[in-house]
């Protein structure tokens, strides 16, 4: 089972970046499926969550507005579209996944990908 995230790169404040996360090994499609963040020396925290469907979606203030979260379960892949960049955003983006609803703790997710480093310039 492996969640790899990509899309991570160098972009300008104010730019927009995509990153996807795809799923394999089985299918994530009644799990819910998140973003979070880690930047230089913090914890990590929550960005963003769908539920199984997307028809539920959350995000941490920070973001909202900004990124938006969105799911293509045929692809078994999660998307984060990342608008209105700030260096406050540099950090490497994990994927996650957990069979609850939804969450918003590091603790409530049992699937993890490897990170994908997004850094903003000013």
């Amino acid at each position: 089972v492996q969640l790899q995230a990509s899309g991570g790169g160098l972009v300008q404040a104010g730019g927009s970046l995509r990153l996807s996360c795809a799923a394999s090994g089985r299918t994530f499609k009644s799990y819910a499926r998140a973003w979070f963040r880690q930047a230089p020396g913090k914890e990590r925290e929550f960005v963003a969550a769908t539920n199984w469907s997307g028809g539920s979606v959350y995000y941490a203030d920070s973001v909202k507005g900004r990124f938006t979260i969105s799911r293509d379960n045929a692809k078994n892949t999660v998307y984060l579209r990342m608008n209105r960049l700030t260096v406050e955003d540099t950090a490497v983006y994990y994927c996650a996944a957990t069979p609850l609803n939804y969450g918003f703790k590091y603790e409530e997710y049992e699937y993890w990908g490897q990170g994908t480093l997004v850094t903003v310039s000013s």
